[in-house]
């Protein structure tokens, strides 16, 4: 047995291994000095723990470090751009894509299709899938890097703890589980992990992008809104997601806006997604949901003809567009009511459609929300499109499976067994 002593000594290096790599992939180039400031270690520390990082090839020193003071400056420290590399996939209903990324965020290799996922059985799309993902573990395997997991995202609710998708509407999937097919498919990269979309879209605003006014980091607490055919939002609570008992919170697009108004394939009248939906602002616009999607195959070019539709000033795209920020406003006023965020982002196809949506939603939510306490407050709730867009999903994904590499850099497959055993790992 392991003496709590040395778990405990285990456990610590551990974490202080993982908030060296986590400052110089946040903040690198930067010496040692800089990261023993940024952490909170002494020098002697920091530089033992720099030693072993550099050893299992998960920094590289880029040169000397710029100083105003006197002696012989240290070398700069940077993430290398070989070693570990997230695999992030995603299901769409009307397209299938799959990256990977590296340590400094880099996305260096890339496959996507445009297909028509809806109503199909679970085992061609997730065939289909699977010779993707070992196309781009094949082309970065010729860059020197190695998979360090894969995260799937998903427009559906997954059980909290499983890879199990309980329902996805919009696929007509309930109760699959994609990790055994996919492993029995290819040589899928570990850990696997299966989320839902919303929620990786808000980890990928976290990772990567800026704040509801273009800069800086996002705030700590929002509310994250994304489509595609269907409307999911993930919650933001100091930084972290807010699951749910059992993983399901966030399922904006079945909130009711208009009691007793339009069926909704989830069973119930008046929902979000009946007047907001992709399939309901094309039909608003006057166009066919199924004769736009095969004269424009793939979401992006769909939501690229709406937008293309309201900037040139087609009168019923923009009543389209204006009535779904109204449906927006309804729901999210509720959700702000309950969670009190900072911000709400605009993910996915609402995200280019922003410009248009914006002004009825934020005229809906600031009447909503003009009462105590929120009335004479400075600022109000702010809302913007998120910074990643529609990538953010798959962004999110890859950066997830980045995780196990950024919480234990030296535990797993990912560094040679000789930098471990050098370690002391």
């Amino acid at each position: 047995m392991t003496a709590p002593g040395a778990d405990t000594q285990h456990g610590i290096r551990r974490r202080n291994l993982a908030r060296v790599l986590g400052a110089v992939a946040a903040d690198g180039p930067v010496s040692r000095a800089g990261v023993a400031a940024r952490v909170g270690l002494t020098r002697a520390a920091v530089g033992t723990l720099v030693d072993a990082l550099l050893r299992a090839g998960l920094l590289v020193e880029t040169g000397p470090a710029a100083t105003g003071g006197r002696g012989r400056p240290g070398s700069e420290l940077a993430v290398s751009d070989t070693g570990p590399a997230g695999i992030g996939a995603e299901i769409g209903v009307g397209h299938l894509a799959v990256c990977a990324v590296d340590l400094r965020g880099r996305i260096r290799a890339r496959a996507a299709a445009d297909v028509a996922d809806r109503g199909s059985e679970p085992g061609p799309v997730l065939h289909r899938l699977a010779g993707m993902i070992a196309e781009v573990t094949d082309r970065i395997a010729a860059l020197d890097l190695r998979p360090a997991g894969l995260t799937v995202a998903v427009p559906g609710l997954v059980a909290r703890g499983t890879t199990t998708v309980v329902h996805a509407p919009n696929l007509g999937w309930r109760n699959v589980d994609p990790a055994p097919v996919l492993r029995a498919l290819t040589a899928v990269p570990e850990p696997l992990t299966v989320e839902n979309e919303a929620n990786l879209g808000a980890l990928a605003e976290l990772r990567l992008g800026g704040g509801p006014d273009g800069s800086g980091a996002p705030p700590p607490d929002f509310l994250h809104v994304s489509a595609e055919a269907g409307i999911g939002a993930a919650v933001v609570v100091d930084g972290q997601l807010l699951r749910g008992a059992r993983g399901f919170a966030g399922e904006l697009g079945h909130v009711p806006v208009y009691p007793g108004g339009r069926p909704c394939g989830c069973g119930a009248r008046g929902c979000l997604e009946q007047y907001a939906g992709e399939a309901a602002v094309l039909r608003a616009a006057g166009l066919d949901p199924g004769r736009a999607a095969a004269g424009h195959p793939g979401p992006r070019a769909r939501v690229e003809l709406l937008a293309r539709r309201a900037a040139a000033g087609n009168p019923a795209t923009l009543a389209a567009l204006r009535d779904a920020g109204t449906a927006l406003g309804i729901a999210l006023a509720g959700a702000v009511h309950l969670l009190d965020p900072e911000a709400v982002l605009l993910g996915g196809a609402l995200a280019r459609l922003a410009p248009w949506l914006l002004p009825s939603l934020e005229r809906e939510l600031t009447a909503r929300t003009a009462l105590a306490p929120y009335a004479g407050t400075a600022p109000r709730i702010r809302v913007a499109a998120a910074r990643c867009g529609a990538d953010g999903p798959l962004l999110g994904a890859a950066h997830a499976a980045l995780r196990a590499v950024l919480d234990d850099p030296l535990g797993r497959s990912w560094t040679p067994a000789v930098s471990r055993q050098l370690s002391g790992e």
